[in-house]
């Protein structure tokens, strides 16, 4: 849910938001002890008699282990600071050895508890060439934008990214919903900015990624401005298709036609960036 953090803080001001405990479907993970800590900073302490946990060592960049003994699953008290991981959970339910599909980096231990900080969901990234964008990385790239058009007053309410290979070579396309401070209507789109803001989003992506799009490996960056509301529809239809309302979080990465036709369905601009990305990331 970290990623309402932005939208929570801008109507809740200075009041504190707390991450209470990473829990799921199959059982309840951790708890955090330290509630005031700030939610994209949280690490969940695991509890061990929510479950049988195991880890199985992941490596951040290509999510897959590369022998044989890196592929052991890790008891709980063995997993190592800064590692990550996947948890593997055996329940009292029935679970046996159930991945998660989550991956955690480790953070260090409370006596001799593990604590762990949610970092993104495992297999969701967008790729068009070489390069694999994570939730993480593109939606580290969209704050970088929404700090910039901070100054006009414009926020990014909520965002997706989707890969569009209908041309060649295939591009990134993010859906944008935008509010203005202070007003409930659509808010004036100065097409500038928002083409700067496809070029801040694509300097603040991976090396990977830059390299691949100065080498025309990857298009243009392209940004679709859609009317207010095209993302509550977006969660009716995955709401229609049996995903619960309680645990619905807006994907970050869209491969789904029909949720692509909802969006498309409401794009009010579309921009696309003016100039290859710089050699390193910049900051704003």
């Amino acid at each position: 849910m970290v990623q309402y953090v932005p939208m929570l803080e801008f109507y809740c001001g200075d009041l504190p938001l707390v991450s209470k405990c990473y829990a799921s479907s199959e059982c309840d993970l951790g708890i955090n002890i330290k509630p005031l800590s700030s939610p994209c900073d949280t690490s969940y302490t695991f509890i061990p008699n929510m479950a049988y946990f195991e880890f199985l060592p992941i490596h951040e960049d290509s999510e897959e282990v590369n022998n044989k003994e890196e592929s052991k699953l890790v008891d709980l008290v063995n997993v190592k600071p800064g590692r990550f991981y996947e948890p593997v959970v055996t329940t009292f339910t029935g679970l046996y050895r159930c991945k998660m599909g989550d991956i955690l980096k480790a953070t260090g231990y409370h006596n001799n508890a593990p604590q762990f900080q949610f970092v993104r969901r495992k297999g969701v990234f967008l790729s068009v060439d070489m390069e694999k964008t994570t939730e993480d990385e593109l939606g580290e790239a969209v704050k970088q934008a929404n700090q910039f058009i901070g100054q006009f007053r414009l926020h990014v309410m909520d965002y997706t990214g989707a890969v569009d290979i209908s041309s060649i070579p295939g591009h990134y396309v993010l859906f944008w919903e935008l509010k203005m401070d202070g007003s409930s209507h659509v808010p004036e789109l100065n097409p500038e900015t928002l083409e700067q803001c496809c070029g801040i989003v694509e300097e603040s992506l991976s090396l990977v990624y830059r390299v691949s799009r100065k080498g025309n490996g990857i298009g243009p960056l392209e940004i679709r401005v859609v009317k207010k509301g095209t993302f509550d529809e977006m969660m009716d239809l995955f709401v229609s298709k049996g995903a619960s309302v309680s645990q619905y979080k807006t994907p970050r990465c869209i491969r789904h036609e029909e949720a692509l036709k909802t969006l498309n369905s409401g794009v009010v601009g579309r921009y696309f960036s003016q100039q290859f990305p710089a050699s390193t990331p910049l900051k704003w």
